[in-house]
């Protein structure tokens, strides 16, 4: 009786974590992340470099947020597009909805509570051969809607990560880290920008976990 009684405790327990992880919001993906094989591909084809000119570099070169559409600039409409039930008022700012970080798998209702991210950091970006661009190729690669560069994850994580790449910093969910990689190594291929050789060991390591 005992042993049985034990069973249906189990059972019931299952049965309310599987309700739990129904019931949580799923992290949105952000568009064009590449698969595995052809995140190698890519990797691969990426020329390997010492970042340079570090030191010129400003945030105020990589113009955004832009508007986007009717009142929404682009930090807001990633926050529609992977947010759950985003209500917004006239200005575009939401006035509700929730928000599941993919970097560490916390859920958040609180737009404040949320940054947008860039894959790959401006500052990381201009090392990696940006310095050389326009600044409408910079403006677009900083509000680029299309591919894997923009991610609405919690703040704090976010302004951990702050200008590393992952040599020096992967995502604390680590279950995430190979759709990490696959998104980086997009957005590096996409724009054609360079790595460092301790930068393209570190995403080896990560495809490794796909």
């Amino acid at each position: 009786m005992t042993r049985v009684l034990k069973a249906g405790v189990a059972t019931l327990g299952a049965v309310v974590a599987l309700l739990a992880l129904a019931a949580a919001p799923a992290a949105a993906t952000p568009p064009n992340i590449p698969s595995y094989s052809t995140a190698v591909s890519r990797l691969n084809a990426l020329t390997v470099a010492a970042e340079s000119h570090g030191s010129s570099y400003n945030r105020d070169l990589f113009p955004h947020w832009i508007t986007v559409s009717g009142s929404c600039n682009t930090r807001e409409q990633v926050l529609k597009r992977d947010g759950s039930g985003v209500t917004v008022d006239s200005s575009c700012y939401p006035t509700s909805g929730s928000w599941r970080s993919p970097f560490d798998g916390a859920t958040w209702t609180n737009p404040a509570d949320v940054d947008i991210d860039h894959m790959v950091p401006l500052s990381e970006a201009w090392a990696s051969g940006a310095w050389a661009w326009t600044t409408a190729r910079r403006q677009t690669y900083a509000n680029d809607l299309g591919g894997p560069e923009l991610w609405a994850v919690t703040d704090n994580v976010n302004q951990a990560k702050g200008d590393q790449d992952p040599a020096t910093w992967q995502p604390p969910l680590a279950s995430f880290r190979c759709t990490y990689a696959r998104a980086w190594i997009q957005v590096k291929w996409f724009y054609g920008l360079s790595v460092d050789s301790a930068e393209k060991s570190a995403l080896n390591g990560m495809l490794g976990t796909c």
